[in-house]
């Protein structure tokens, strides 16, 4: 394509913006809001994935040795268990070290325990963590199976509605996102087939002096992309002041470890690039839908 046909498509896509004044004005503020939500569910259901991946990492299976088990046993087990496919790493943690993490996690009323110190009953532990979090319940099935395990545990019930939540809330969110943009997509594309409806006279002309249909067609991408490309910039202003306070002030209030807002830098630059691709993107693909079905006077 020549420089001033590519000059000749940008002159006539800038002119049709101009040209329809307040549709212009409305489906960019169409756009601008839906993208708004946008914006917001994706910055919501990363930050949900980033807690959910926190929380997962967390998983781990804690295997409780029998007692009746002597140190060359103990060792055989750590490498049955080290033998079972999905598994990462396995941790030995003996029984003093239990009773000093039991003492310190209770606080002052772990006080109590320290006369336990020297006729300790807890059980020597096998800390086992999962390279998939998901593969947490089928190993720990497996290692409950093995000879000198005593008991099995890795939060049973709780895991299990932990991951089935987890696949709802990033398939909910998928979904609203990719919702919202073909909302959008519909808006620009309702905006580019009135265009095109009020200059089927000109563009009747222009195909009868020979002018091809991409020829005819590239304006209207580029008014499309011009129209999505805007209603990217205001949603991207709001989202980063926006985030820019959750992640300065809300953040530093929050006590629990696995509620981890992402930084701000880069998150915020990451997420502004998305939507503004995503504007681009329903710019265009609402122009090739709407000059596509309408091209043909």
């Amino acid at each position: 394509m020549k420089f001033k046909t590519i000059m000749r498509h940008l002159r006539e896509g800038f002119k049709n913006i101009a040209r329809n004044g307040w549709m212009t004005v409305a489906s960019v503020g169409a756009v601008t809001t839906t993208l708004i939500l946008v914006g917001a569910f994706l910055a919501l259901m990363l930050n949900l994935n980033q807690m959910a991946d926190n929380i997962e990492e967390d998983v781990e299976i804690s295997t409780l040795i029998d007692l009746t088990l002597n140190e060359e046993e103990i060792t055989e087990l750590g490498n049955e268990i080290e033998q079972i496919n999905g598994v990462q790493t396995v941790v030995f943690s003996s029984k003093d070290d239990e009773l000093a993490n039991l003492i310190e996690s209770m606080g002052d009323e772990g006080r109590s325990w320290e006369l336990f110190e020297q006729d300790n009953p807890l059980n020597h532990v096998y800390v086992v963590k999962t390279s998939d979090p998901e593969d947490t319940i089928d190993v720990a099935n497996q290692i409950s199976d093995l000879d000198g395990v005593q008991e099995v545990s890795y939060g049973k019930g709780v895991v299990e509605r932990l991951f089935t939540f987890t696949e709802y809330a990033r398939n909910i969110g998928l979904a609203l996102i990719i919702g919202l943009v073909f909302t959008a997509i519909f808006l620009i594309s309702n905006t580019i087939k009135i265009t095109i409806m009020a200059r089927s006279r000109e563009i009747g002309i222009m195909k009868l002096v020979g002018a091809t249909n991409g020829f005819i067609r590239w304006p209207f991408i580029i008014e499309g992309l011009m129209l999505g490309i805007l209603g990217s910039i205001i949603p991207i202003g709001v989202i980063l002041t926006g985030y820019y306070y959750l992640a300065n002030n809300v953040s530093e209030r929050i006590s629990y470890s696995f509620v981890e807002i992402l930084p701000f830098n880069p998150f915020a630059w990451q997420l502004s690039l998305i939507i503004l691709g995503i504007g681009a993107f329903i710019g265009i693909w609402g122009s090739v839908m709407s000059v596509r079905k309408f091209l043909k006077v």
